[in-house]
C-alpha cells in the first residue's frame, strides 16, 4: 500500500525532540507535547530507536497509552538496535549527527541492517511504544551523512537484510508499508532503481525544504510521483533555521544560510506571512509529498504548526520568492503560482 494511502492527514508529529535532541526536556513537557498533538487532531506519529537511544519511543508509548490504537498511525525505524548495556555517549560515532542526543539515554546503540536485527528492532520498538503493531517501518540513515564513504556498503547490507525482511512483513500484513528514512536523496534514488524490493514510500528529512530543495527536484520527486508512492517531509523548518533558530542540518547555521533566511523573512513580513506557513506549505505543494512532520518539544508548537498549515499565504509571496531565486523554477507552489 502506498504511503500516501496509509497516512491519515497532511500534518504529522516528528518525535526526534522527545529523545532530548539538543536539550534535556522534562518528562511532563514531553508527554504534554504528544497530548497537545492528539488534542489537535494529529493522528500520525513518527519515531525511531535512535532518538535518545529509545527515550522518544518510551515517552510516546506512555503518552499514547489508552488511546484507541485503530485511530492513529505510527511509523518507526530500523537499522539501530538499542541494548540494555550503557556506553560513553560522547564517544559514539554518529557521523554528522554527533552529539545530537547527548541528553538522551546512555544505552548502547548498535548499527545493524541485517534481517535478524530488523526483526529485533521492531520487537523492541513495540515494547517501548506499548503497542501490538507499527504501521510503517523506515530503514534509518543508510546514507552519506552517517556513514560517509562506507554508505554504499551499508546500503547493500540493508538491501539483502532489512529490505527483504520488511518486504516480507508487509506482504504478510504485519506492517502496512516500508521505505527509507534518510537525510539524503541518493539512497532513495538508488533503491528506486532496483527491480526489487518494492518500497511503499519514503521519509526524507531536510532535503525538500524552502532552504534546500534543488537536488530533490532533479530526479527524486518526479520518480516518487510517477510511482504514486509518496514522501513524508521531515524537518520542514531545516532544523529550525527557517523559523529563526540557530541550527541548520543539525549544526550551527552558516552566515550564508542566515542571510538567506533573513531575505526570505523580509519578503514574508512585507506580506504578513509567517515563516512556518511558508515552510509547511512549500513542502506540501509538491504532489509527491504525502505529509510533513515538524518536530515539537513544547505543546505550544503544535498550535503554531496547525496555524501554519491553515494560513492563507498571498500568492505575491510565492511569486516574489520565485522571482528572487529563492524557489527553484521547477518547484510546484501553492495555488499554482
Amino acid at each position: 500500500m502506498a504511503i500516501k494511502d496509509i497516512l491519515p492527514g497532511k500534518l504529522g508529529f516528528g518525535a526526534a525532540p522527545l529523545g532530548n535532541m539538543f536539550r534535556d526536556i522534562p518528562e511532563d513537557e514531553a508527554l504534554a507535547t504528544v497530548q497537545a498533538a492528539w488534542d489537535d487532531g494529529i493522528r500520525y506519529f513518527d519515531n525511531a530507536p535512535f532518538y535518545g537511544a529509545g527515550l522518544a519511543e518510551i515517552r510516546m508509548g506512555e503518552a499514547l497509552a489508552g488511546k484507541p490504537r485503530g485511530e492513529y498511525v505510527i511509523s518507526t525505524k530500523v537499522g539501530r538496535v538499542i541494548l540494555d548495556e550503557v556506553e560513553d555517549v560522547s564517544a559514539r560515532d554518529q557521523g554528522e549527527k554527533g552529539g545530537l542526543f547527548e541528553h538522551g539515554r546512555a544505552n548502547r546503540v548498535v548499527n545493524d541492517y541485517l534481517a535478524d536485527a530488523t526483526l529485533r528492532s521492531i520487537e523492541d520498538s513495540l515494547k517501548r511504544l506499548k503497542t501490538d503493531h507499527i504501521d510503517i517501518a523506515w530503514v534509518h540513515d543508510v546514507a552519506q551523512d552517517f556513514y560517509g564513504d562506507q554508505w554504499i556498503g551499508k546500503f547493500e547490507e540493508a538491501r539483502t537484510g532489512a529490505f527483504r525482511a520488511l518486504d516480507r512483513l508487509r506482504d504478510e500484513g504485519v506492517i502496512k508499508g516500508w521505505g527509507l528514512g534518510v537525510n539524503r536523496v541518493e539512497a532513495i534514488e538508488l533503491l528506486l532503481g532496483l527491480d526489487e524490493p518494492r518500497p511503499d514510500g519514503f521519509l526524507l528529512a531536510g532535503r525538500y525544504t524552502l532552504l534546500d530543495h534543488d537536488k530533490a527536484l532533479e530526479r527524486l520527486m518526479p520518480m516518487v510521483a510517477e510511482r504514486g508512492l509518496g514522501i513524508v517531509v521531515g524537518g520542514p523548518y531545516s532544523s529550525g533555521a527557517l523559523v529563526g533558530g540557530p541550527n541548520f542540518e543539525y549544526a550551527p547555521a552558516s552566515p550564508a544560510i542566515l542571510a538567506k533566511v533573513a531575505a526570505i523573512k523580509a519578503i514574508a513580513d512585507r506580506h504578513g506571512a509567517s515563516m512556518k506557513a511558508l515552510g509547511i506549505q512549500f513542502a506540501l505543494a509538491n504532489p509527491a509529498v504525502a505529509a510533513v512532520i515538524p518536530g515539537a518539544s513544547r505543546p505550544s508548537r503544535i498550535a503554531e504548526d496547525r496555524a501554519a498549515l491553515d494560513e492563507t499565504v498571498p500568492g505575491d509571496v510565492w511569486a516574489e520568492l520565485r522571482a528572487q531565486g529563492f524557489v527553484n523554477p521547477a518547484a510546484p507552489l501553492p495555488g499554482g503560482v
